[in-house]
């Protein structure tokens, strides 16, 4: 009987058994050192040789075991989505859905199933780093009792292409240049622009690439989507469309370009390293899930083509309905057994849910197979604990590379000798019970190398992307444009682009152009569009909740204990984290003499890792911060990333002339466009907590002015 990564058996037996792993996990045994067949080692640091100086013996089976397998434990990376970084949790529904579909996972309001998630980058290796400017993968493994279902998305609703046969093109493009392979993970380079100018489907996609939504805060921040059409089926055999959404509870919130590309240097394991960090601390991520549902019959009722990947249903026209959440309880205990080795694919359904005739989807339903075949050694990858169904297989699979299951009997049907098992369901099966059955469909037509005129549309929606931004996100996304193109050599490529651009909207062609060299084009070319959806735009889509920002306080000798202690204290309250930086690590001094524990040295740290910081009261700590150089750079970076920064007493000096109008020592707390300052009385601490975790909840303020300093 095939497994799950945390279930052995049926029943009690499953249970005691997943007992017995957790008690494991918690208090391991100390094994002794073994060869692959189990033989205990006396020594594994000298090889065994003739005399001390001898030449080293072909007989010594265990270094050869040893660098055998040290040079054989690379596999290859994934050709896309090769950067990644995985978590276990748990999927329950809020209701039935059985009025749309039998999938048995969403039959039972409350009934978890266990998911196992994979975020990743698209675009660079394995070694490149998170906050690069691209789109993130969004792959969830439910290991459901009908078999294991992958819901395989992105966290943007749509992709570059139309048609899967135009995929090792775009990969291709986008991938590092093959004459130098640079740039790793980042798309300004001249292939993929030129690609883009000669695939107008591209356009779409582009500008959600080149918006804030392309540097996600975190992968808890960020949102998915299945991005293809599917279908519902209920146990009737009725079919519903159905797209999927992944909606984070902490909100949609992103970085932004200088404080990215700064990350990466400071810590290019960013996002991985808060997700783990997060499941570590007991904060536990959540998403709700929610679809589009759209009758079969309504299918053509949109002026776009619901097969065209390239497109989305505007919540407007369909509302996302919420139908359950995904807490994200566990981390990995192996990164390569279980994040790197976990295996997603479009094809994996299960009964109640299908395909439709998506051109794209077709293709991916055979390429991650094909992929999997060779990344992971050959057939049996499925036996693997990660991809390993709960459900019990019994298929007629036999033999290949890492085979894992001892089989007995025949292995072929029909049969007799067998006893005729494994046996099929045969024809009117019970969809409900768990067989699948193809959803019924008229298929015919002529063989044919065309797409259809539904397809041809490819500006409409970028249009509807760029009329629902802020100021801020349109001048965010101009800037991302001049960036990326400011990077492509070939100008006629620059050229081609903005032509293109010049179909969305004409003040953003413009704008580009300016900006790379380019003549700006004489009149629109578009058509026209003035719809909106806010659905759309990122300053709709914050929760309100600081809970789980990092919250950085500078401190030196001389610091006001109390009130930091305070502060610290009202904003754990709601959930926020709080570290202190000193100029040096341990401790500081503080005002009363005692002695002040601090988290971390400022010289090992940069505003680009929090949220926010503020600057702790105290004359003295004050004045030993303003001549610390890496003080006054966070201070003004952070600032300059728009972020909440604030100064407590005589720390509202080192945030500039005119940061503490409002704030008095007699305790008032002043608080505008994320600048929030109070005096230095011990009881506004708790005020300032409040004042500044509403500052937290609005992540940003990007029309505030110019530098205070």
């Amino acid at each position: 009987m095939a497994v799950g990564p945390e279930t052995t058996g049926s029943g009690a037996g499953r249970e005691d058994e997943k007992d017995r792993q957790l008690e494991e996990f918690r208090d391991p045994p100390k094994p002794s050192l073994t060869t692959d067949q189990g033989v205990r080692v006396d020594d594994t640091d000298n090889a065994l040789r003739a005399g001390d100086r001898g030449p080293t013996l072909l007989e010594d089976f265990h270094f050869r075991e040893k660098v055998t397998h040290f040079d054989h434990e690379r596999i290859p990376e994934r050709v896309v989505h090769a950067r990644g970084s995985g978590a276990y949790g748990f999927f329950e529904p809020y209701a039935s859905l059985a009025e749309y579909t039998c999938a048995d996972f969403l039959q039972e309001a409350g009934r978890r199933t266990p998911v196992f998630v994979r975020f990743s980058t698209v675009q660079g290796p394995r070694g490149s780093a998170d906050t690069v400017r691209d789109v993130r993968g969004f792959a969830t493994k439910f290991y459901t009792r009908h078999g294991n279902y992958d819901l395989v998305g992105n966290n943007f609703p749509v992709f570059f292409i139309q048609d899967a046969i135009k995929f090792p093109d775009f990969v291709h493009a986008v991938k590092m240049e093959p004459q130098n392979e640079m740039p790793t993970g980042a798309s300004a380079h001249d292939t993929f622009w030129d690609f883009c100018g000669l695939q107008p489907e591209t356009t779409h996609m582009l500008m959600w690439l080149m918006s804030d939504r392309a540097i996600p805060r975190s992968f808890r921040m960020m949102q998915g989507f299945g991005v293809h059409t599917f279908r519902f089926v209920n146990a009737e055999g009725r079919g519903t469309l159905v797209k999927f959404h992944w909606k984070p509870r902490l909100g949609v919130a992103s970085l932004v370009w200088d404080e990215a590309q700064i990350a990466a240097g400071r810590d290019p394991d960013f996002n991985r390293r808060d997700l783990w960090e997060a499941i570590a601390a007991g904060d536990y991520p959540e998403w709700e899930l929610g679809v589009q549902l759209v009758p079969e019959e309504d299918e053509f009722a949109f002026d776009f083509d619901l097969l065209d990947s390239t497109k989305i249903i505007p919540e407007e026209q369909v509302p996302v309905r919420p139908i359950g959440r995904m807490v994200l309880d566990r981390n990995p205990q192996n990164f390569f057994a279980e994040t790197e080795q976990v295996a997603f694919h479009t094809a994996n359904i299960v009964p109640g849910i299908d395909f439709t005739n998506d051109p794209l989807l077709q293709g991916r339903n055979f390429s991650y197979l094909d992929t999997q075949l060779i990344r992971l050694g050959g057939p049996n990858f499925s036996q693997l604990p990660v991809n390993r169904p709960v459900a019990e297989v019994s298929s007629n699979h036999r033999d290949g590379y890492g085979q894992q299951v001892i089989q007995s009997g025949t292995s072929y049907f029909p049969n007799s000798l067998g006893g005729g098992c494994p046996a099929h369901a045969g024809a009117g099966a019970d969809l409900a019970a768990g067989v699948f059955t193809h959803y019924q469909r008229r298929v015919d037509g002529d063989a044919i190398r065309r797409r259809s005129d539904s397809f041809q549309d490819h500006y409409s929606q970028a249009t509807l992307f760029w009329n629902s931004m802020s100021d801020w996100e349109r001048q965010h996304i101009v800037a991302a444009f001049r960036f990326e193109l400011g990077k492509v050599e070939n100008v006629p490529v620059r050229e081609r682009m903005v032509e293109n651009l010049n179909h969305v909207d004409h003040g953003l062609a413009t704008a580009v152009a300016e900006g790379i060299g380019v003549t700006p084009p004489a009149k629109p070319a578009g058509g026209g569009h003035n719809a909106a959806s806010p659905a759309l735009s990122q300053a709709n889509l914050l929760a309100g909740d600081p809970a789980t920002r990092k919250v950085a306080v500078l401190a030196a000798d001389g610091v006001d204990a109390g009130q930091v202690a305070a502060v610290r204290e009202g904003l754990a309250a709601r959930g926020v984290r709080v570290e202190v930086l000193a100029p040096r690590d341990g401790s500081v001094r503080a005002a009363d003499g005692s002695a002040f524990a601090v988290d971390r040295a400022l010289p090992t740290m940069a505003s680009v890792l929090y949220d926010a910081v503020v600057v702790a009261g105290g004359d003295e700590s004050a004045a030993a911060l303003s001549a610390e150089p890496d003080a006054l750079r966070f201070v003004t970076e952070a600032y300059r990333h728009g972020k909440p920064v604030g100064g407590l007493g005589a720390g509202v000096r080192l945030l500039g002339p005119g940061a503490d109008r409002g704030a008095s020592p007699s305790g008032e707390v002043a608080s505008e466009r994320g600048v929030v300052t109070a005096g230095g009385d011990a009881s506004c601490a708790g005020r300032f907590a409040e004042a500044f975790a509403e500052a937290l909840a609005q992540h940003r303020f990007p029309d505030r002015p110019a530098l205070l300093r």
